[in-house]
């Protein structure tokens, strides 16, 4: 803006000039000035016009440590070259830098790359839109087209293989026989049927096949029926998180990665709750999430894969917003729990009364599981040492995950008081 002042500045006072003297140098200067003035306009309209973009999203999710990828491309559709293009992004992805300056490009051609961002955080993000800037060489007109080229992205939590938790899978507690039928291939055989369309072949039973002379097939059920229910405490006045300084990306010495986990014990109880969940599921057991935190959040139990994404989305987005105390959310919920449950509680509260509402849960052989998120090591005053000691006096199996543990290794030791 400063420097079309000038030039139009500098325009009147020559046009003045000439108009008052009538010599031809004046007028010189004045078509110069006009021919710069309207070259430059048009050299900085046509840098953003017939310009073609393509931004095209690898995945439409990624996960915390792992990295996003997506490609770009820019072609030039006009008859002259472009000369010094940016091409601005606007994603709100952290670290994520798709931005780039192309200083030539000819008539027809085009220009590609592809970036590459390791995820930090969970939460759901957008990419794009992008912008189109450039300016003419005195930089007197500086033009921006904006595309609405735009994806979205869903971060996945951090998850970690657990070699083992307690109890092993195989030996949850199931209480009497539940006869219920799945279309999950299990140990348990209830009986045969026809072939139906959509069957896999691993289903047929061939024996009953040669037989009958036609496709047969065996029906499974879930024996015992053991589901696992978690429960995340996202209750806000329980959380704590400790401010670390972190350097600047680009002061970091190449191949050192930030930490994948944010020290607040928010991020990694959602990250035990997605190991676990994980954990589970891989063994064939149904899993559920009870959670509340911006509002009352709850997966019912299921099983497989597509289990797994429906939590991990949960977790992706949930925060810590919630005015519930876990001891209030799990007597609610464990009301209609029967003999063939397990309750994980994941709590960084240091207040026992969800540990008294867990064994009166045991009582009706309910197993009780707490994974207890030390406060103290992200700065709280009060540590985990109470809820551990009444846990071990209650008989449940308790884990404790300090800051900067590995949760692979938090989560497969049993925590014992005192240590």
């Amino acid at each position: 803006m400063r420097h079309r002042f000038i030039l139009l500045l500098l325009l009147l006072l020559v046009a003045a000039e000439a108009a008052v003297t009538g010599k031809a140098i004046f007028y010189s200067l004045t078509y110069s000035l006009l021919g710069i003035a309207g070259l430059s306009f048009f050299w900085a309209w046509y840098n953003i016009s017939w310009v073609q973009v393509v931004r095209q999203a690898q995945v439409a999710h990624a996960q915390v440590g792992k990295a996003a990828e997506e490609r770009f491309e820019l072609r030039n559709c006009g008859p002259l070259p472009k000369l010094w293009l940016e091409v601005r992004d606007h994603s709100d992805l952290p670290d994520h830098h798709a931005s780039v300056v192309i200083s030539s490009l000819g008539p027809g051609r085009e220009r590609g790359w592809t970036v590459r961002t390791i995820c930090r955080r969970r939460g759901r993000y957008r990419l794009g839109p992008v912008s189109l800037v450039s300016s003419d060489p005195f930089g007197l007109f500086p033009r921006q087209r904006r595309l609405e080229l735009t994806a979205n992205l869903v971060v996945y939590p951090l998850t970690v293989d657990l070699p083992t938790f307690e109890p092993p899978a195989g030996e949850l507690i199931g209480g009497g026989t539940l006869h219920r039928r799945t279309h999950y291939v299990t140990t348990d055989v209830s009986g045969v049927r026809d072939y139906y369309p959509g069957d896999t072949f691993s289903r047929i039973h061939w024996p009953s096949t040669a037989r009958t002379g036609r496709l047969i097939v065996k029906e499974f059920e879930l024996d015992p029926t053991a589901d696992v229910w978690l429960f995340l405490d996202m209750e806000q006045a329980v959380q704590v998180e400790r401010v670390a300084p972190q350097p600047a990306a680009d002061a970091l010495p190449i191949g050192i990665r930030r930490p994948t986990l944010d020290p607040s014990t928010e991020e990694y109880a959602v990250a035990a709750a997605a190991s676990l969940a994980r954990y589970f599921l891989e063994r064939n057991r149904a899993v559920a999430l009870v959670a509340h935190s911006q509002h009352y959040e709850m997966v019912q139990p299921d099983r497989g894969q597509r289990q797994l994404t429906k939590i991990l989305e949960t977790l992706a987005v949930i925060r810590a917003q919630g005015n519930v105390r876990i001891a209030q959310l799990l007597a609610v919920e464990g009301a209609s729990f029967g003999r063939n449950t397990m309750a994980v509680v994941i709590t960084p509260s240091v207040n026992t009364a969800w540990v008294r509402v867990l064994r009166g849960l045991g009582r009706r052989g309910v197993r009780g599981i707490g994974v207890v998120i030390d406060p103290k090591s992200f700065g709280a005053e009060r540590d985990a040492e109470g809820t551990l000691q009444a846990l071990a006096e209650a008989g449940i199996p308790a884990y404790r995950v300090r800051e900067g543990d590995s949760l692979a290794a938090a989560l497969t030791t049993v925590a014992v008081p005192g240590r």
